[in-house]
């Protein structure tokens, strides 16, 4: 690769200094039940205008009842609020003598017709919306207890995650996936291999990020969905441990831990996994080919057991009053055994049986995942000026052993042992991955502020395959086959700067980006001594307009420019062999995808009902897509290409409903048209429709007794150059129930109730036509347990208008 330096052309985006700030007050407190003295989890806070009672700024309280979030100097109105209590006002004055408030413990009373109730832990208190994100407080996610962060996934409005580990949003695949704002390195072979290693119960939140500003890599045209992990800050010390049963032999237990002083923030947790998942699968071919059985059939009955244990370790330590030293370590470490009985049966025009074959799968493997990492936060001044350094390293080792013995029978159903066939197939691979990055922030006296960096990505994938077969001819020793044999050595390194500028005027508020990246890849094939560079420079602009029309009632315009870069997964050119009849292979001259995203949004808030309603427009140049082609040997060989176009104009509209005071509902709806154009792979490798989604997430809480939780989604077709994918749908319920004065909860769940969540495939070319149904074991019941302890507990108030703890009247 051609050796370069971002920072010689990249340093102008780092601004100097200027002399004018405008100082942030960082606010913090904590919600109280005044009665119970328990801590209110999911309260809302906000600062209003005292001049309209429009919504400034705001937060939303953590499990241990405690707030953070920043804003500017002035006179407010606080209040808190939180389903089933009386509302808390006051009017306070935030100063410019300190630039952090504590406003102590808030109490809040019940609400007199409702004294036997409590919060519904549902999707309206679930959910936050940022400029460019929207952020699932998925903590109490009743319907994902005991499940894996893949199925956590798909229980989310706008998420849709397929039988195969295909992630969509809003439609769109190449989405990145990203574990505590830092792209994953674990082992497998698609995103869903990755985040079936983290449980749900690892996880704190999820991000959606449908439409990335400069900031964020420019990777992942169809958005970005981060993972962000447990992690308590909580005084003293405390922690929580939970376990979970399923049905047929699915079991996961963890322990989170937490001891924090004035200094210093101690957490260190464990989560383990044994989950055995039933596969089953069928298919049928129609073959348009001179010499061969014109018609296929495939019948799949296996198995997944799969064991995971995530180790994660970190101190957070205050420098000093204006700098955080936080150093982390990660372990990921996952067995796996699959197998798989496969038959095909070869059927003549009439449908009689021509031959037939029966195929065992076994696969073995173990994989390691070590990741470590160190960050540094300085807040230069009290005004607002930050910078943001860290730096991580991550290595990944899989080993992958795979064994398969085949048996040929006649049309009499006659076995055939000369025809038997034995193969085996180890496939190690190793990566590393390093990540620095490098964050400037700086406020004005006229409220606009601005961002800047500077990231470097560097990755290195090494795939290898040793394919061997054995037949008669080698008394059934498997004997090395080299043309299915190789070595894939894959390096891409991408390195980026961008700079942001944030203002508002009156109502209208703007924020302009542009980044650049500059992406060097070599692939290095040994079979055949190859080696494919490609370096390239990008740029990618951002634009996100914001007009407030009322309180509470926004419309927002922005626009993107995005790549998906293809993965090794697409790229290294081996063949990976799934029975006789099917093949699938990378394609090292893939080129990246381009994308420009436009959104227009309109946002208002009722007292009992918001409304969030989207039109977005995405148009991709050098598609990546699936292409399967049938050889002359009638083996259908799979592979990825670039297409010439494709666009997808939607509509998404979210409806939260406060029903009554104990009954929630977020319903989700997008409708969207695509179309794909791959006429520079072949004629009439063309394709379009319309296309659906629906989610809907309902909480009902029983008074006195437990919580109850519903999901269910539909997803229409998804279009593809050759066919489509056809539609999904199934249903989630769940219940909870607190006991022992609320320090432990215990949960039930069943997934896809009606058993009706598969992958299915339809695929058309001149040469064959083919149909595939996939599906694991979705039908799961769950039974899992949560008990808390520990901390520092604070003395509640003695009436609802009272606040301890504070930083004095100073401040207000």
């Amino acid at each position: 690769m051609n050796k370069f330096s971002p920072l010689s052309i990249l340093l102008f985006f780092l601004m100097s200094s200027f002399d004018a700030f405008a100082q942030e007050i960082r606010v913090k407190g904590k919600v109280m039940d005044g009665k119970r003295e328990a801590a209110l989890e999911f309260a809302n806070i906000a600062l209003l205008s005292p001049n309209d009672s429009a919504v400034v700024t705001g937060g939303m309280s953590d499990l241990d009842g405690s707030f953070e979030f920043v804003t500017n100097p002035g006179d407010y109105i606080l209040r808190v609020g939180f389903i089933g209590y009386l509302e808390f006002y006051e009017k306070i004055t935030l100063g410019t003598n300190k630039n952090s408030v504590n406003l102590g413990t808030i109490t809040l009373e019940e609400d007199a017709q409702n004294l036997q109730e409590v919060v519904v832990e549902g999707v309206t208190s679930m959910f936050e919306s940022d400029i460019d994100k929207r952020i699932y407080n998925v903590e109490n996610s009743i319907v994902a207890e005991g499940q894996t962060a893949s199925q956590l996934l798909s229980t989310l409005p706008s998420i849709q995650v397929d039988d195969e580990g295909g992630i969509t949003m809003r439609g769109s695949g190449n989405i990145l996936i990203y574990i505590n704002g830092r792209p994953s390195n674990l082992s497998g072979d698609d995103a869903e291999s990755i985040l079936s290693q983290f449980p749900a119960n690892s996880i704190k939140s999820v991000e959606l990020i449908t439409n990335p500003s400069s900031r964020y890599d420019a990777t992942g045209v169809g958005g970005i969905i981060n993972i962000v992990l447990k992690k308590n800050e909580k005084t003293g010390f405390n922690g929580q441990v939970n376990a979970s049963i399923g049905t047929r032999e699915k079991y996961q237990a963890g322990v989170n831990l937490n001891y924090g002083t004035d200094k210093a923030n101690f957490y260190t947790s464990y989560n383990w996994q044994n989950r055995r998942q039933r596969e089953n699968g069928e298919g049928s071919r129609n073959n348009y080919l001179d010499g061969f059985s014109p018609r296929l059939e495939q019948v799949q009955d296996g198995y997944e057991i799969e064991k995971t244990h995530l180790i994660r370790a970190g101190v957070d330590y205050n420098v000093s009053d204006r700098a955080l030293l936080g150093v982390y370590f990660q372990g990921n470490f996952d067995d796996e055994i699959e197998y798989a009985d496969i038959t095909q049966r070869n059927l003549s025009e009439s449908g009689m049986l021509d031959s037939s074959f029966v195929r065992i799968n076994d696969e073995l493997s173990k994989s390691g995942n070590y990741e470590g990492g160190i960050n540094y936060t300085w807040n230069i001044d009290s005004l607002g000026q930050k910078l943001y350094s860290s730096l991580s390293y991550s290595y990944d080792n899989r080993e992958q052993t795979e064994f398969y013995n085949q048996e040929f029978f006649n049309a009499d159903g006659n076995s055939e042992p000369a025809k038997r066939l034995t193969q085996t197939n180890d496939r190690p691979r190793t990566s590393n991955l390093y990540v620095a990055q490098l964050d400037y922030e700086k406020p004005f006296t006229n409220g606009a502020s601005i961002e800047t960096g500077l990231k470097a990505t560097v990755g290195n994938w090494q795939w290898s395959q040793r394919f061997a077969q054995g037949d008669e001819f080698s008394d059934f020793e498997p004997v090395v086959v080299d043309s299915l044999t190789d070595t894939f050595d894959f390096d891409e390194h991408v390195y980026a700067a961008y700079f942001t500028y944030k203002n508002t005027k009156g109502k209208f508020g703007y924020q302009l980006g542009l980044r650049a990246e500059y992406t060097e890849t070599l692939g290095e094939t040994v079979r055949k001594n190859e080696s494919i560079p490609n370096d390239y420079f990008n740029v990618f602009p951002s634009a996100f307009l914001s007009y407030t029309l009322a309180p509470e009632n926004e419309l927002t315009l922005n626009y993107t420019r995005r790549i998906s870069r293809p993965s090794i997964w697409d790229l290294a050119p081996i063949y990976r062999v799934r029975d006789q009849y099917n093949f699938s292979v990378g394609n090292p001259y893939l080129k990246p995808e381009f994308t420009d995203s436009y959104e227009v949004g309109y946002m208002k808030g009722w007292d009992k009902y918001l409304l969030n309603a989207t039109v977005y427009h995405r148009f991709s140049t050098d598609v990546e897509t699936r292409i399967t082609i049938l050889t002359d040997d009638n083996v259908a060989i799979q592979s990825r290409q670039n297409a010439d176009t494709r666009s997808s104009t939607g509509f998404e509209l979210i409806n939260q409903i406060q029903v009554f005071n104990n009954l929630d509902a977020t319903l989700t709806g997008n409708l969207f048209y695509s179309k794909i154009n791959a006429e520079n792979i072949e004629q009439d490798f063309s394709n379009e429709n319309f296309s659906w989604t629906l989610n809907l997430l309902a909480n009902w809480l029983i008074p006195n007794w437990f919580s109850v939780q519903a999901q269910g989604n539909y997803r229409g077709p998804i279009v593809l150059a050759q066919g489509q994918i056809e539609p999904q749908y199934s249903l989630n319920m769940g219940l909870r129930k607190d006991i022992f004065n609320g320090k432990a909860t215990i949960s039930a769940n069943v997934s896809d109730i009606f058993n009706t969540r598969n992958f299915r495939i339809t695929t058309t070319n001149p040469r064959f036509d083919e149909k595939r149904v996939f599906q694991r074991e979705t039908r799961v019941g769950t039974l899992a347990f949560t008990y808390r302890f520990g901390g520092f507990k604070e003395k509640a108030g003695e009436n609802r208008s009272s606040r301890e703890g504070g930083d004095g009247g100073d401040d207000f």
